[in-house]
């Protein structure tokens, strides 16, 4: 796995997130070779779209990804932009997926914040703040 934290010219970050998103009518089409290429092509688009797949499972019906991504491009738009390329070219490579589907995946799509801390301690760090600030000050 990659360090816990990466930057850019002036923003440090972990935004790691648990995504899901199913094709069209929730319908067994991702097995093999499909299943592979999906794979193969989310994995080429890391570099370009600044973010790194952490773990990823494709069943039949549905895809979860593990994704640290970069906080400037945002989960929204970068689950948009796999769904978008994915379809594509699987559609293009696999016709038997167009004859199948009108759209490969729905619009939905399931997406969670991942940490490396509870929210319960988030929250406790940033009431502390001030009783920390004050006695440093002493």
């Amino acid at each position: 796995m990659k360090s816990e934290y990466r930057s850019t010219e002036t923003t440090v970050y972990c935004c790691r997130y648990h995504v899901i998103f199913c094709p069209k009518y929730r319908r067994k089409v991702l097995r093999e070779p499909i299943a592979q290429r999906f794979k193969e092509i989310v994995l080429s688009m890391q570099e370009e779209q600044n973010f790194y797949v952490l773990e990823m499972e494709v069943m039949p019906d549905h895809v979860h990804l593990l994704l640290d991504v970069d906080p400037t491009i945002g989960i929204n738009i970068l689950v948009s932009r796999i769904k978008g390329k994915t379809a594509h070219i699987l559609n293009r490579e696999f016709p038997e997926l167009e004859r199948k589907l009108p759209t490969l995946w729905t619009r939905s799509k399931f997406i969670a914040t991942v940490g490396s801390v509870s929210l319960d301690v988030v929250k406790k760090y940033i009431e502390d703040q001030k009783t920390n600030e004050s006695r440093r000050k002493k």
